[in-house]
């Protein structure tokens, strides 16, 4: 029998990917191509979707020349995307009505005012599991209804459709108008418990229902795609946390992962009923298969990461390439206490703060460009310690070790910087990509290319680990007065 695969596709905030996997879930090829990011307006940004389209097309057809097959020897596909980025597109022509509104973008604070005003945050934190942020979808779309001239009347009459992005490919691919569990519930309109457009907020918000996907699990066959994929059943849609999750195959409660990308996300596995949390972390969707309960997550966002150090390499021009930075950052022994907080868009979990902006402090004349590298990578590791304070806050059993995935986990000076933060080992699987991974084993389950979740788990390889080696008075030193620097971001923006 000639050897079957399944491969994913991951459309993330700065580029596209497709790989494709073997039966052991080891990578067998890879393609990937950058799109443009769009800044029209200070904390506004956007993507142009027949971009994006027109580079997933190219990446799967490279993945399969890659790989050396036709479309014919996939089994499934599956797809990973940035989660609540926003697209409004013509049901007739396919034509988006506007560019997307990427997850990174502020505009809608003022229309979170007004929903907090008519209706309350915590009423609606208490259905969807989230704060009222500029972060999610659902207020980007009240944005577009009433911002992009006509849109609203023919959304009343079912002449266009809203959707996150794997919504857009799933619909080029399929024609299915469908989203999964785990992207609706990044909206602002979906109820965690009964996993359905909840019609009161989508009401609160003015959106015409017609518009809406359908909501799915996020492991089952939406349909038989077309062009590049002719024949292969699309058979998987995870928000790309929530896929990294998953191919990190954090399969049980109290499991959790950090992907280190543009920005940074850790996930923890809670089990089947939802974790409200205390402390400004987010109750999210895991993951759901088929018909099975779904696994509910706890989540801490943080905005900037890996963005920071292409800000380093493109606005600043310290570095050419972002690998640079390591090196950069060697040349030097420590911060020379200097400090960057990177509130580009506000400051996410634990902190939700949408008017603080990004500050660099403790500058003197002994600074040079590698205090400042070392202080950006830094960033990233101070960020996590203050997610990982509040999730051991919210959750009976405290982090003892925690997984990483994602293209900056390949930065050795930062990982060893991390589990020093952390107190606890950092743990780095042989296959850092898990976005498309966890993409992948979804696919795969849904139609019977792997049996269950412990072959899945018994597939997980580890390839480097560090352990904390910190003073523990240097590390609360430091703590202190990165604590310190947050407190410089914030009440910057008055409206």
């Amino acid at each position: 029998m000639t050897e079957q695969y399944v491969a994913a596709i991951d459309q993330g905030t700065t580029s596209s990917r497709c790989m494709v996997f073997d039966a052991t879930g080891t990578p067998v090829s890879v393609a990937q191509r950058e799109h443009r990011q769009h800044f029209p307006q200070p904390g506004w940004v956007e993507h142009d979707a027949e971009e994006i389209w027109a580079n997933v097309q190219w990446v799967i057809r490279e993945a399969l020349d890659g790989a050396g097959i036709g479309p014919e020897r996939l089994a499934a596909i599956g797809i990973t995307n940035q989660r609540e980025t926003t697209l409004v597109w013509d049901r007739h022509t396919g034509s988006p009505v506007a560019n997307a509104i990427v997850w990174q973008d502020t505009r809608t604070g003022p229309l979170l005012r007004q929903l907090d005003e008519t209706y309350g945050e915590e009423r609606i934190r208490a259905r969807t599991g989230l704060p009222l942020a500029t972060y999610f979808a659902g207020p980007k779309l009240m944005w577009l209804l009433a911002e992009v001239d006509g849109l609203r009347e023919r959304a009343v009459h079912g002449d266009v459709l809203f959707g996150t992005m794997e919504s857009w490919l799933i619909w080029k691919l399929t024609g299915a108008h469908v989203t999964d569990v785990t992207n609706a519930s990044r909206t602002l309109l979906m109820d965690l418990r009964t996993l359905a457009w909840d019609p009161e907020l989508v009401d609160l918000m003015g959106i015409p229902p017609a518009m809406l996907p359908e909501i799915r699990a996020s492991a089952e066959v939406y349909g038989t795609a077309t062009g590049p994929l002719a024949g292969v059943p699309v058979a998987s849609a995870l928000g790309d946390q929530q896929a990294a999750l998953f191919g990190q195959t954090c399969f049980a409660p109290g499991e959790a992962k950090c992907t280190y990308g543009t920005g940074s996300f850790l996930l923890l596995n809670t089990g089947t009923e939802p974790v409200v949390s205390g402390h400004g972390l987010l109750t999210t969707v895991g993951y759901r298969i088929g018909a099975e309960p779904a696994t509910y997550a706890l989540e801490g966002a943080i905005a900037v990461t890996g963005s920071l150090v292409q800000w380093l390499r493109d606005n600043l021009g310290l570095i050419s390439t972002a690998p640079e930075i390591e090196e950069l950052a060697r040349s030097v022994e420590d911060n020379g206490g200097c400090y960057v907080v990177p509130a580009f868009s506000g400051l996410f979990a634990p902190h939700w703060r949408a008017d603080a902006r990004g500050v660099i402090v403790g500058l003197t004349g002994y600074i040079t460009r590698g205090h400042l590298a070392r202080a950006v990578l830094e960033a990233s590791a101070w960020q996590t310690r203050e997610v990982v304070d509040a999730m051991n806050a919210d959750s009976a059993v405290p982090l003892t070790r925690l997984r990483v995935d994602g293209g900056m986990t390949t930065n050795e000076l930062l990982m060893r910087f991390l589990a020093d933060v952390l107190d606890v080992p950092v743990v780095r699987p042989a296959v850092t990509e898990t976005t498309c991974l966890g993409a992948a084993y979804a696919a795969g389950l849904a139609v019977g290319f792997w049996p269950d979740l412990e072959t899945l788990r018994g597939h997980w390889r580890q390839d480097a680990r560090w352990e904390p080696a910190m003073d523990p008075d240097h590390r609360n030193r430091e703590l202190r007065n990165w604590r310190k620097a947050v407190d410089r971001t914030l009440n910057w923006v008055e409206d």
